[in-house]
């Protein structure tokens, strides 16, 4: 045989090995790409393939209140620095710092002797010009006398004059006398000081037996019976609470206060006054609200999540805020039709209610059926077993178990078969 027959055979024989080796595997990378193909499709459950369990809750309607929320900062509705109004000597403090202080309560008196000293002085002085006065009263009545009798001037008329005058004069005396002992009386009275306002006493600023002046702080008062809860709002928002507050004049919008670490509502007040302007620079407007704070829940500083309801909205339709997922388009639900399958249904939300529910505005209607629990393993048109909260799908019959086993028998002798 020549060598170029030895070469022609060489080649075909390698011709036919490759042909042998890489077409059955190309017809299964087919078949791959075919199955591949079809689960993408949705074509990958069969008739045989079990539904998915789920928990599946019908949409409702209730009564469902609107509330805007922001961050507040509890005020004192008054808040008093009381300083003395007369220097001296502290003598003594009769309030007990961080306890309630009523009005009119003395709270600190000052050493009064000195003041009372010139108290005694204008006392003294208004009976000594008293005297003068009545002297000079009589002169004038005597000389009066002499001038009537028998017709003659016994008296010159410019004594009558000066001794009028003299009289006038005393008289003024003592009427700055007694504006002097009114004066001294007040800044006797200065030296209890009196508490304005009822309020919790602050920590003290002096102690007894220092010496104290009109720009000395004694102690803070603070008023937290009511109290006030401060919070801003986005200025689109003032139509909202303004056309709240027109419904019912009479009843004031209601405000939570709610605790900034578990959301709890610690105590809730009225709605008393919307500030009257906007500010501009942040877009915002100002409210505050006011609460009784009988227990003293809120403390003047403190931090809290103000949530002021504005409205209630009837029937609106409310769903497990769980349902609710988020997509790429939207928020969306997995709804169940009537062949207990799934879709996705685009819905949208407008307030919470409660801790755990939402109201839908768009998507659903009442009684729809939507899955709360187990839409990680769905997919649009997915064959579901519906199931109640709380409620534990049934344990698989004989014949379910059989068949999934003939199918897991048939998936693994096909991928050994592979």
């Amino acid at each position: 045989m020549s060598r170029f027959w030895k070469i022609a055979l060489a080649i075909i024989a390698v011709l036919v090995i490759a042909a042998i080796v890489i077409v059955p595997r190309m017809h299964k990378g087919g078949d791959n790409a075919q199955d591949a193909s079809a689960q993408a499709n949705g074509e990958g459950q069969g008739k045989d393939q079990p539904p998915v369990p789920v928990t599946v809750v019908p949409v409702v309607a209730q009564d469902v209140p609107v509330y805007l929320s922001a961050t507040g900062t509890v005020q004192a509705r008054n808040q008093v620095t009381v300083n003395p109004q007369v220097g001296g000597q502290l003598m003594k403090l009769n309030f007990t710092e961080g306890q309630e202080v009523k009005q009119g309560d003395v709270i600190a008196e000052i050493d009064p002797r000195t003041i009372q000293s010139q108290y005694d002085q204008a006392l003294a002085k208004l009976k000594q010009d008293q005297a003068l006065s009545a002297t000079a009263k009589n002169n004038l009545e005597r000389s009066q006398n002499l001038v009537s009798k028998g017709g003659q001037q016994y008296v010159s008329k410019q004594d009558l004059d000066n001794l009028k005058n003299t009289l006038d004069q005393a008289n003024a005396t003592v009427v700055a006398d007694q504006a002097s002992i009114r004066a001294a009386q007040v800044q006797l009275g200065f030296t209890k000081v009196i508490a304005p306002i009822t309020g919790l006493a602050g920590i003290r600023g002096v102690d007894v037996g220092n010496i104290v002046t009109t720009t000395t702080s004694i102690v803070t008062l603070t008023e937290v019976h009511p109290i006030y809860v401060s919070f801003t709002l986005p200025e689109k928002n003032l139509d909202l609470v303004r056309t709240g507050m027109a419904e019912d004049p009479a009843t004031p919008l209601v405000v939570d206060a709610l605790d900034r670490i578990d959301a709890h509502v610690v105590t809730s007040g009225h709605l008393e006054v919307i500030n009257n302007t906007i500010d501009t620079t942040t877009g915002t407007f100002r409210l505050r609200g006011l609460f009784d704070n009988q227990k003293t829940e809120l403390w003047p500083g403190q931090f809290v999540n103000a949530r002021l309801k504005v409205r209630t909205v009837k029937g609106g339709l409310v769903i497990p805020a769980q349902a609710v997922q988020r997509g790429p388009d939207g928020d969306y639900v997995y709804l169940v039709q009537g062949d207990n399958t799934v879709k996705m249904q685009a819905v949208e939300s407008a307030a919470e209610v409660g801790d755990s529910h939402v109201m839908i505005t768009k998507g659903l209607k009442l009684n729809d059926k939507v899955v709360t629990e187990g839409q990680f393993r769905l997919k649009p048109g997915s064959k579901v077993q519906p199931l109640a909260p709380g409620q534990v799908p049934a344990a698989p019959t004989a014949e379910e178990l059989q068949k999934a086993k003939a199918k897991n028998g048939r998936q693994g002798g096909g991928r050994r078969g592979g």
